[in-house]
Formats: C-alpha cells, sequence, structure tokens
C-alpha cells in the first residue's frame, strides 16, 4: 500500500465524530468510542443548558450522566488515537513535529531507531551511525517513511512517562494498580506489589477479552436474526397492508358494480310502473273525456229543442230527451284512480363498508376448543385469540364470527360472550345428531382448520337406584300420584294418595319428614322459593301452599277451578293446572287471583292430565287420546305429538311429561311401560325402559336444576297387580359412546 494512501486511512480513523477533525487530547466514553475533550466538553455546556443531565453518544446514542466538574477530563485517554496522531504528526508540516529524544538541544525528529526505540534528530543520527555499537540498528528517516515503518511506529514499545523514567519502556504489568509500569517505576513505586510482565499480563487479559467478545458475537447474531425476523415482519406488514388494500378496492368497485347494477334494476322498475300507471290515468281520462262530451250533446240537443220552442218538436222528442238525461244522471260515476303510494324503502342503512383493524391478533395462530357435543344439551365453542408468537391477547376491536350449521344445512342460534382476556365462548344448543361443520372467522380470516367438523352424539340415561316399598308408614308408598323435585334444594316431595299425605325426601332418597293434609294429595309442585303447592282434594279440591318444613302458609284462590287434576309452576311463577270437569288447561296468575290463559284441545272430548311450559310453548299430556298437544302461550293449539301404539312415537296412555335441560321433551308412556324422549318438535328421539318399571304404570317429574337425574314414580292400581310400591330414578350414563 503506498504510504499516503495509508496516511489517509490513519486520518480518517483518528476523525473525532464531533468536529470532523483529527481528534485532539482523545477521551474514551464508557461506550468506546473517543471524542476531542473540548468537543465532548462542549456538547456537556449545550445539554446542561438544555436543563438535561447527561449526554448522549453522537455515534451509539448512549446515555452518560455530565459529571459534575463539568468537563470529561478524568475519562481515559485513547492509546490508539493518542499513537495515530504522533504518527501522523510526522507527516504534517503544520504541526509541531515530534523531537528529538537523544539530546538537549529539543531539535526536531530527523529519524526514529528502532532498536534504541527513539527519535533523533540530525545531529544525533550522525552520531548514531559513527559509532560501532550502533551503526548497524535500524533507523529510518521521517520524510522518507514506507507504509511498513508506519506500522511499525504504532506499534513501537510505550516509554514510562514518570519525571526521570523517560528513556525507559513499560515492560511490566502491576497486578495491584493495574497500571503499565517500567522497571525503575517496579523498584521505586511499585517494589512491594505483584509485578507481571507485559506481554504474560496482555496474554491472560486477551484470553478474558476474547472470552468476552465471543459472547457479544454470540449476541450479534441473535440481535441480526431478531433484526432478519423484524424486517421480514416489516416487509410481511407491507404485503398485508396491500393485501388489504387491494381487497378493500376490490370490494369497493365490486359494490359500485352491485349498486350500479341495482340502480339499472330500480330505473328499469321506476319505468314499467311509470308507464302502467300512467295507462291506468289514460284510460280514467278517456272514460272521463267521453262521458262529459255525451253530457254536453245532450245538453246541447235538449237547449237546441227549448230554443226552437216548437209543440210539436218538444212533445215528439220530450220522451227521449228526459229518458237519455236519466240514463246520463244515474249512470255510475267511475271512481277516481289514485296511484299507490310510491317510495324507494331502504330496508337497511347501507352499512355493509368495511373497517380497518389494525391490532396484535393474529388469525393464524388463534385456536378452538370444543367441549361435550350432545343433542340438544347447550354446547360451548371457545375462541382463543393470540398474537404472532402465539401468546394469548385481547383486543377491544377483534370481530369473531362463528356459524355453525347442520347436516342438512341449517344454521344454528349462537350466543357470543366476550371474556375480555381473549376468550370468546360461543353457546349453541344442538337439536340433532349427526356432523355439524363449524365454521370460525377472526377478523374476516378464518381459523386454521375451519370449518371444524363435529360430531353431535346422543345422550343415554341408565338406571340409577330406587327406594320405598309397599306400606302404609313413613318410608313407604300406598298409591303414588304425583312427584316433585325443589330446583333451589334438590328435595324430592311425592304425593301418595293412599297415605293422604306428602312424604319429603332428600336428593339420594333419605326420608326426612311428613307433610300431613287435611284430604288426599293428588298434584304436588315446589315454587322457587322452595315452598311446596298441593293440590288437596277434600269435600272439595283446593290448593294449598306449605313452607319445605311442612308448614301452612294459605291457600291459593282456586275460583276459577272446577275439577283440577294436575299442577305445575312455570319459570315465571304461573300456576298451570289440568282442570278435568271442562277439559281444559288453566294458567293462573302466581297468586290465583287471576285467570290468564285458558286452552282446550281441538276434535276431543278427552280431559288432560299434565302440562308444562317451555320456550313459549304448552306442552300437554291426553292419555285418553293416547298423544300429547302442543299449544302456543296463547293457547292456540298448534300440533299434536304421537298416537296410539307400542312403536316408536307412539303412545298407550300417557301420563307425565317433562321437558328437561337439553331441550328434549320426555312423556311418560304408562301403559306401555316405557319413557319415550323427543326433540321440541316432535321428533322421536329414543326410549327408556327395562326391569326397573316393574311392570307397574311410571309417573314422571324433574328437577330442572340437576343436570344428572330423571325422576320416575310408581303409579299403580293396587287392586289389579300387587307388586312392591318404589321410587326409582334415572341418571346420565357416564360411559356413553361418541
Amino acid at each position: 500500500m503506498d504510504v499516503q494512501q495509508l496516511f489517509r486511512i490513519l486520518k480518517k480513523e483518528a476523525e473525532c465524530p464531533l468536529c470532523l477533525e483529527t481528534v485532539k487530547n482523545p477521551k474514551t466514553l464508557p461506550c468506546l468510542h473517543s471524542f476531542c475533550l473540548e468537543c465532548l466538553d462542549k456538547l456537556a455546556n449545550f445539554e446542561r443548558r438544555q436543563l438535561q443531565t447527561s449526554i448522549k453518544c453522537p455515534v451509539c446514542q448512549a446515555s452518560f450522566p455530565i459529571p459534575n466538574t463539568d468537563t470529561f477530563a478524568n475519562l481515559p485517554s485513547s492509546f490508539h488515537l493518542n499513537r495515530l496522531v504522533d504518527v501522523l504528526a510526522l507527516n504534517d508540516n503544520t504541526v509541531q513535529v515530534q523531537k528529538c529524544n537523544s539530546c538537549d538541544e529539543n531539535n526536531s525528529a530527523a529519524s526514529y531507531c528502532f532498536v534504541c526505540q527513539s527519535f533523533m534528530c540530525e545531529s544525533c543520527l550522525q552520531s548514531h551511525q559513527r559509532l560501532k555499537a550502533t551503526r548497524d540498528h535500524r533507523h529510518v528517516l521521517i520524510n522518507k517513511l514506507q507504509a511498513q515503518d508506519v506500522q511499525d511506529l504504532i506499534e513501537r514499545p510505550v516509554k514510562c512517562s514518570e519525571q526521570y523514567h523517560e528513556d525507559q519502556a513499560l515492560e511490566f504489568y502491576c497486578e495491584d494498580c493495574k497500571v503499565l509500569i517500567c522497571l525503575k517505576c517496579s523498584i521505586v513505586s511499585h517494589n512491594r506489589h505483584l509485578v507481571t510482565d507485559t506481554h504474560k499480563a496482555a496474554r491472560e487479559q486477551k484470553m478474558q477479552m476474547t472470552e468476552a467478545l465471543a459472547k457479544l458475537k454470540a449476541k450479534i447474531l441473535v440481535y441480526e436474526n431478531e433484526i432478519k425476523k423484524q424486517t421480514e415482519l416489516k416487509d410481511k406488514n407491507v404485503t398485508d397492508i396491500m393485501n388489504a388494500e387491494k381487497k378493500m378496492t376490490d370490494s369497493v368497485v365490486e359494490w359500485i358494480r352491485d349498486l350500479r347494477e341495482h340502480e339499472k334494476k330500480m330505473k328499469q322498475k321506476f319505468r314499467e310502473i311509470y308507464e302502467a300507471e300512467q295507462k291506468q290515468h289514460e284510460t280514467r281520462l278517456e272514460n272521463l273525456e267521453l262521458i262529459t262530451t255525451q253530457l254536453k250533446s245532450c245538453v246541447e240537443r235538449g237547449q237546441g229543442v227549448l230554443k226552437r220552442n216548437i209543440s210539436a218538436e218538444i212533445l215528439q222528442t220530450n220522451h227521449t230527451i228526459l229518458q237519455r238525461c236519466n240514463e246520463l244522471i244515474n249512470a255510475r260515476k267511475s271512481d277516481r284512480y289514485k296511484s299507490p303510494y310510491l317510495k324507494y324503502f331502504v330496508k337497511e342503512k347501507f352499512d355493509t363498508y368495511g373497517q380497518i383493524l389494525v391490532n396484535k391478533t393474529d388469525s393464524s395462530m388463534c385456536l378452538a376448543e370444543f367441549d361435550d357435543r350432545e343433542v340438544g344439551g347447550e354446547s360451548n365453542v371457545v375462541v382463543v385469540t393470540r398474537d404472532s408468537e402465539g401468546l394469548q391477547c385481547y383486543q377491544l376491536d377483534d370481530q369473531i364470527k362463528v356459524d355453525i350449521l347442520t347436516s342438512e344445512g341449517d344454521h344454528l342460534k349462537t350466543e357470543l360472550k366476550d371474556s375480555k382476556d381473549g376468550k370468546y365462548t360461543v353457546t349453541y344448543t344442538p337439536q340433532c345428531v349427526g356432523q355439524h361443520s363449524v365454521e370460525i372467522g377472526v377478523n374476516g380470516q378464518p381459523l386454521t382448520g375451519s370449518p371444524f367438523l363435529v360430531q353431535i352424539r346422543q345422550q343415554h340415561y341408565q338406571f340409577a337406584f330406587q327406594f320405598g316399598s309397599e306400606g302404609w308408614r313413613a318410608r313407604e308408598f300406598a298409591w303414588i300420584s304425583d312427584i316433585a323435585v325443589s330446583n333451589r334444594t334438590g328435595m324430592i316431595a311425592v304425593a301418595d294418595v293412599g297415605n293422604k299425605g306428602i312424604q319429603l325426601f332428600s336428593s339420594d332418597g333419605k326420608f326426612e319428614r311428613q307433610v300431613n293434609l287435611d284430604g288426599i294429595a293428588y298434584s304436588v309442585a315446589f315454587t322457587d322459593c322452595g315452598d311446596l303447592l298441593t293440590l288437596v282434594s277434600g269435600n272439595k279440591k283446593k290448593l294449598c301452599l306449605f313452607s319445605e318444613e311442612g308448614q301452612f302458609i294459605r291457600h291459593i284462590n282456586d275460583m276459577h277451578l272446577k275439577k283440577p287434576q294436575h299442577l305445575s309452576i312455570a319459570s315465571d311463577g304461573r300456576l298451570i293446572i289440568t282442570d278435568k270437569a271442562s277439559n281444559k288447561v288453566k294458567v293462573l296468575s302466581p297468586d290465583g287471583n287471576a285467570q290468564l290463559v285458558s286452552m282446550t284441545a281441538p276434535n276431543s272430548d278427552k280431559y288432560p292430565d299434565c302440562a308444562v311450559y317451555h320456550q313459549n310453548k304448552f306442552y300437554v299430556s291426553y292419555p285418553w287420546d293416547h298423544c300429547n298437544k302442543v299449544f302456543d302461550k296463547t293457547g292456540v293449539y298448534l300440533f299434536e305429538i304421537g298416537c296410539e301404539g307400542s312403536s316408536d312415537g307412539q303412545f298407550n296412555y300417557p301420563l307425565g311429561l317433562v321437558i328437561d335441560k337439553y331441550n328434549r321433551l320426555i312423556v311418560c308412556d304408562a301403559d306401555n311401560r316405557r319413557l319415550q324422549l323427543f326433540t321440541l318438535g316432535g321428533k322421536f328421539l329414543r326410549m327408556l325402559q327395562g326391569e326397573y318399571f316393574h311392570e307397574n304404570r311410571p309417573r314422571l317429574s324433574f328437577s330442572r336444576c340437576s343436570s344428572l337425574h330423571y325422576w320416575a314414580g310408581i303409579h299403580m292400581n293396587l287392586v289389579a297387580i300387587q307388586h312392591t310400591l318404589c321410587y326409582s330414578a334415572f341418571r346420565k350414563s357416564a360411559n356413553y359412546k361418541c
């Protein structure tokens, strides 16, 4: 390399980043960047005037406090820059050159001896060359430096700066003081310190520095990889924005095209309406003008006769003119045609404009979780929104859409609940078994794997336990007429016609107490607050209210009832009572004072047995018609479920019925000795039968507070069948197959 080119490189390396001149008195900040001391102090003064207490490195922007002394003179000097400045001065005639180290004349140095490690003036160089001991030393003339000479000068040994030691090289390192020292210093100032050879100490510290730098290099790789990923994300962001903008443009173009097409169709429709309406008006006008012409013509003819006043003409034309006048006067006046009121009706304001979502949710990283899925049961889909790192996140403007389709392509009603933590619970109720499709989208993008295929399975129930026996004492039954279960406590109330009372049991069948009545209990139900409402027959059937502890509270006004058969209580507290005398189902206010609804089945003279209310419909069992009938909330008959027979969906004397929490209608098919399950629309699902009915006729009741149990009591005729009476329960099977 040319020596001048080398000097240019070295000068650039020795340039202060602040003043862009060769650095003067270089000081190094803790971030390892060096500047002129004067430049650093000017920067500190400027920041102090801005009420700042720190400065930022102009190169790397690292922040450092401004010293209390208002100067950075205590910062360490840069060894390398100081050496560069010295070497650069040898090539710069405008600065003070190096002085001779060999004499006291303070002459400018003309050469440098690499053996003696000193600069020499002209006279000293001549003497140096005359001496036999030094004439062979390697020396270079400063005005004839070569590139290698410059490099060697930069790497020349360092001389001690202590007074009287200037001729000594710094060959030792004090481990205690952490400084370079010469031989004289080791004797004078560091004689009791741990002193090491400079090369040995440098070798050890070089290993430490190499290890530290290796760690930094590894971290550099991490950050470079992070820069690469960040760059990829930046590029992806540009692509996403461009794609989103294109989608927006395409959508607007499509909307405009659709609107133009709509405008074209509407204009054509307006033209058709215009032509049709104008034709109607023209027809009416033509008719009116014709009639007017006829009227004027008749008037003109008559006035002519009168004007001429010829008796013979009057007598001859009078009859004809009067007849014509009467025809025209009595002629039916054509209706005035009024065009229908016309307006352009916008069904829904055009609010389908898209919107821009800027958030952290990454649709491709979002998840969907599914719980148990059984027909008629409330099922859930949980959508979890996550960011690009796969971490759960919540964004207020996230758009979650879940569409659930049955195997027939019908859409199920869904309800979305936002937990405000990145989880969205979508609730739905499948009404049929089979494969359903669940389409899930987040911010307009489908989830990975969407649409999901979900299998809806059928629920199964198995026998759980039974309790009770035939008899007339507590815990025994003579003739069970009705059963009720408290939604609040799970208490079971059994109305026993034979024992003329009501027995109360815990939810597991343990006897609690008996409620004695002044009459026979035919039907029983629990209110929402846990009180017991019973239909008691004495001289006259009446409604009585008891506490769950069996204490009488009051009578319920039953003036609307003639011969009540069975009672149930709707979720809003209304009393639903079947009346055997009138063959009607009557709905009373919670206090019984007002009759709200009365319904009877068309084309039937049979009385209803049991009625329940669910989802704005009344479901009523008609044992003698061998079917169940459904009415709307106002009492209007809708349809019936089942007919006489023993096949699936057919009945032989259906008694009790309930609707479970899975929205399935369960009917007690008494003489077929089984329970049958239907959808609310009347579609047969399955049946439940077996040895637990013991050839007896079951009677059914249900606790809506329990998700596991169905209660079936035995309603039997002691004269016809002599069997042990029992109380049976059925619960959902825990080992059903998907």
